[in-house]
């Protein structure tokens, strides 16, 4: 009878120790489980974040410059043929990606300004180039990507694509470094802030949006001149 006693007192601690060990392990486990939750759902929020006000600014900036919505690539040859569009040109610099066509590697003067400039700064940063992914777009070309991409802006409208216009270029950031990163960022803030650029960091087409002001040109010539003077 004692030893039915000890065993039966035995067991009921047994079965209350494994009880009380439970609780934790299920803590454990699931605090474990939101901690790798939390990491996998970090939010996204670029520093140069697009807005429907900078697509507001950037048609503004076309009408200001009379500049055409470019509809088709008849419209569209004959802007390369008077130069109004002239080519981007490669570099060890600057490259443009093998999937835009040859008639569509062109944007405004001031843009190829833009980009030679940049491109030079971040050559010399990193010594690597940088890319040019997307650049002059057509109407048509616009709503045929729309179809394919719901995320791309419109061919008409008040928040249509400054691509039409021939003022815009994507830069890629695919495989960027960190500071790769931050420093296109800090270099495209500092125009933004100084109203020469609108740019938005796409994250669907993993590029930096920019829209260069023909503003640009003039701020230019006036950095050209002060670096002159000093070195003078």
């Amino acid at each position: 009878m004692g030893a039915r006693k000890t065993l039966l007192t035995s067991s009921l601690l047994l079965v209350a120790t494994l009880a009380s060990a439970a609780p934790a392990t299920t803590v454990h486990t699931t605090t474990a489980h939101r901690r790798r939750a939390h990491v996998r759902h970090v939010a996204w929020n670029p520093v140069l974040k697009g807005s429907h006000d900078s697509q507001l600014r950037q048609n503004e900036e076309i009408d200001r410059l009379q500049l055409p919505r470019i509809a088709d690539d008849q419209q569209l040859l004959e802007l390369e043929r008077t130069q109004e569009l002239i080519p981007i040109s490669e570099n060890r610099a600057l490259k443009v990606s093998s999937s835009i066509k040859p008639e569509k590697r062109y944007a405004r003067p001031w843009v190829n300004y833009f980009l030679e400039d940049m491109s030079a700064a971040y050559f010399a940063e990193f010594r690597q180039p940088m890319q040019v992914t997307s650049a002059v777009r057509t109407m048509e070309q616009q709503h045929s990507l729309r179809r394919r991409n719901r995320n791309a802006a419109p061919e008409t409208g008040e928040n249509g694509s400054s691509h039409l216009a021939g003022i815009t270029v994507d830069l890629a950031k695919r495989g960027l470094t960190r500071n790769q990163h931050a420093w296109i960022e800090n270099y495209l803030k500092n125009l933004r802030d100084q109203n020469l650029v609108e740019v938005a960091e796409e994250r669907r087409q993993a590029c930096f949006h920019v829209m260069v002001s023909d503003r640009y040109t003039e701020w230019r010539e006036a950095n050209q001149a002060a670096d002159k003077i000093a070195r003078e």
